[in-house]
């Protein structure tokens, strides 16, 4: 291994060979070895977003092994700007007060600047509009932040414009409702028909070891709870689709989406944990079909959020409405409704 690599200045090609002794070796382990300013995540970071070539191929696989004999060319990105900047994006703001702020989430919207999303995010678009008084707000990078939303999941979400807000709620979206007010409830449209009316779904959730993109049930993940239950039903010849309500005990990452999937009925139009029934699309009459082959995300919405305000007291209980995409695919499915439970 070449000696003295520099690596202080990212940005900037840097291209050393691999002796004999290496051989063998893993990639980002060999990488971290041979410098002390890159810690191993960070390289392995970087072998992930394709900034490491091994001969002139790229190698995004951190345990790629190595022959020996290789010349290994990195290219590591300046760091971002750890601070979000202010960026004038429309937010459809359902309340605000001097403590928080809850807005209705459209699709394709980043909650926080992350590898991929650094700008174009609800924190930029808050920033913008609280002014610098949000900036620090329980971080630097996720000013505000007190939970997520998918990139693709639309619905309303809350954010803290203090410290104090930002700890109570916090605070309240970790009890997740046990033992306070918070209330969350998302409307899913599924596939098939639930053979009950109600249910819920234990299944601790962690990385899925074959597919670092996705959640998956796991005997070593963490606990997850999701309460569903049935709003309607609607089908026809040889398919069925079911509206459903959900409400989170706990709040994985693709909770809802992987818990729907692990019993058998996957969201519509979710590309990442039902591919497989893609084809069911095909046996859907028109219009309806058409619809979901342009939805291009999960069929899911956070419709209700709920919570005690952290100055006041009071229980507050806001409603996104469905978003146009949805609304389109509701209706036509109230042609083929087949029964309603409603409470």
């Amino acid at each position: 291994m070449a000696d003295d690599t520099d690596f202080e200045v990212e940005g900037e090609p840097i291209a050393f060979a691999v002796d004999q002794s290496m051989a063998g070796g893993r990639l980002d382990a060999v990488l971290a070895g041979a410098q002390q300013a890159l810690s191993r995540n960070r390289i392995k970071d970087l072998i992930l977003a394709g900034a490491v070539s091994v001969d002139g191929k790229p190698i995004g696989e951190p345990k790629y092994r190595l022959k020996g004999g290789e010349t290994i060319v990195l290219v590591a990105p300046p760091p971002e700007d750890p601070e979000p900047q202010p960026e004038d994006i429309p937010l459809d703001i359902l309340y605000e007060d001097d403590h928080l702020i809850v807005i209705n989430k459209p699709v394709g919207m980043v909650v926080h600047p992350a590898p991929g999303s650094p700008s174009g995010t609800l924190v930029n678009a808050l920033i913008h509009h609280c002014g610098d008084s949000l900036k620090g707000i329980g971080g630097v990078k996720r000013p505000g932040i007190v939970h997520r939303l998918d990139k693709d999941t639309s619905g309303v979400m809350v954010a803290a414009k203090t410290e104090k807000a930002h700890k109570h709620l916090s605070e309240q979206f970790a009890d997740h409702g046990r033992t306070g007010p918070l209330h969350r409830a998302y409307i899913a449209y599924a596939w098939g028909a639930t053979q009950s009316g109600m249910g819920t779904v234990d299944a601790p959730l962690g990385r899925d070891p074959g597919n670092r993109l996705k959640q998956a049930v796991l005997k070593s993940g963490r606990e997850a709870i999701t309460h569903y239950a049935v709003e309607a039903r609607f089908g026809g010849d040889g398919w069925d689709i079911t509206r459903i309500q959900c409400q989170l005990e706990t709040g994985r990452t693709h909770q809802i989406r992987v818990h729907m999937a692990h019993i058998g009925h996957p969201l519509v139009s979710d590309l990442l944990y039902a591919p497989g029934f893609a084809t069911k699309v095909n046996k859907l009459p028109e219009p309806l079909a058409n619809i979901i082959r342009n939805l291009g995300r999960q069929a899911l919405h956070a419709a209700e959020l709920g919570f005690e305000h952290p100055q006041t007291g009071e229980e507050m209980l806001f409603e996104a409405p469905l978003p146009d995409d949805l609304q389109e695919l509701e209706d036509a499915l109230e042609s083929y409704d087949r029964s309603v439970a409603r409470s």
